[in-house]
């Protein structure tokens, strides 16, 4: 790679080195997105801020042309209680650069914003380059991608940085959380009195967990129900629990719908129960997809993601791919090898060179 590689790969990693040092919690990341910001300014370029929001356009940007979106996020989630070390320090150490969102996904918005700045000035490209990182992902907020997207000009494809090994993540799980309330009616255990929420829940629960869902997709699966949270406001042991609360994580492939699994829950479920949000849809992109192709040619492999992020909410095709490893995500002592941001940056700038 030419001299210029090498300096967005050193201006890239010393960026990600100043947003570990500040925190950025989802919806606290006013921060680091004044550092995106500021970073952009001493670059000449300018850029816009939509909430904690930060995106940019090439500098010959062209209505007329079709646009490819480089996005990844800035917000992290709060350290685990497991932190041997300052998880607000840097710590760069046998190849390794430590902290938190570091790999998730700090290595990745560096390397997308180095590309941006590669593809920035030149002339003549078959695409436009839009860049944004978003806030909130980590909680699937209304005020990060969605808010954004509109000012961004019609997308006709993107490029969203999560930590895949720089491996295609094609298609991802939907993701929807459902609240289940079971209402039975108090009563004194010792006269076998009232109607147990609590049993009533265990029901549903072992139906639940007995669910096996038809349809199996070759890239995700099978199409998952985990109820991860149970209880009851009860707090004498010899009262019959009125009503007993719990939380389904449904982790959905492509060939269901959120409605299915829904009816599916009507017609066997004895609680009520109501989805939080249905927002954080299972999507995919084509195997024929310019994208994938132009990966494939650069020996890139490609598999179906169990995990959610942006993509999910963007009404165009996506392809999620980035460096880092995404067994590190939300671990203690996080981080991501050096390396993996230089051979980032540089795929990518591969990829993109491919269709423009």
């Amino acid at each position: 790679m030419s001299e210029q590689i090498n300096i967005l790969q050193q201006q890239a990693i010393d960026l990600l080195k100043e947003l570990i040092s500040t925190p950025s919690f989802s919806k606290e990341e006013e921060e680091t997105a004044a550092i995106i910001g500021k970073f952009f300014a001493l670059k000449g370029i300018p850029a816009s801020r939509v909430g904690n929001n930060i995106y940019a356009l090439n500098k010959n940007y062209d209505a007329a042309k079709p646009s490819i979106l480089l996005n990844s996020h800035h917000d992290t989630v709060k350290p685990n209680k497991g932190y041997t070390q300052d998880p607000f320090t840097p710590i760069e150490k046998e190849g390794k650069l430590f902290g938190l969102g570091s790999n998730d996904a700090g290595g990745c918005l560096v390397s997308l914003i180095a590309t941006f700045l590669h593809f920035y000035e030149k002339e003549n490209l078959s695409h436009n380059i839009v860049f944004a990182a978003s806030a909130e992902e980590e909680i699937s907020g209304v005020n990060g991608i969605e808010l954004v997207l509109p000012y961004l000009g019609n997308i006709n494809f993107g490029i969203v940085g999560e930590p895949t090994k720089m491996e295609m993540a094609v298609a991802e799980r939907g993701l929807m959380v459902i609240d289940c309330v079971a209402n039975g009616k108090a009563g004194h255990a010792a006269r076998n009195e009232g109607v147990n929420a609590l049993y009533i829940a265990l029901d549903d629960i072992d139906w639940i967990r007995k669910c096996k869902f038809d349809k199996v997709s070759p890239l995700l699966g099978e199409s998952r129900m985990t109820v991860t949270i149970i209880g009851t406001d009860n707090q004498q042991h010899n009262v019959v629990p009125p009503q007993c609360k719990f939380v389904i994580d449904v982790r959905v492939n492509e060939l269901y719908t959120f409605d299915e699994i829904l009816d599916s829950l009507k017609q066997n479920l004895k609680s009520q129960f109501k989805p939080r949000t249905t927002r954080m849809k299972s999507t995919s992109i084509p195997m024929d997809h310019p994208l994938i192709k132009a990966g494939i040619a650069l020996g890139r492999g490609y598999y179906g993601s169990p995990t959610t992020s942006d993509k999910a909410l963007m009404p165009f095709p996506a392809l999620k791919m980035g460096p880092g490893d995404s067994a590190r995500s939300h671990t203690a002592d996080e981080f991501v090898y050096v390396d993996e941001i230089k051979e980032g940056i540089e795929l990518y700038i591969k990829l993109l060179n491919a269709i423009l």
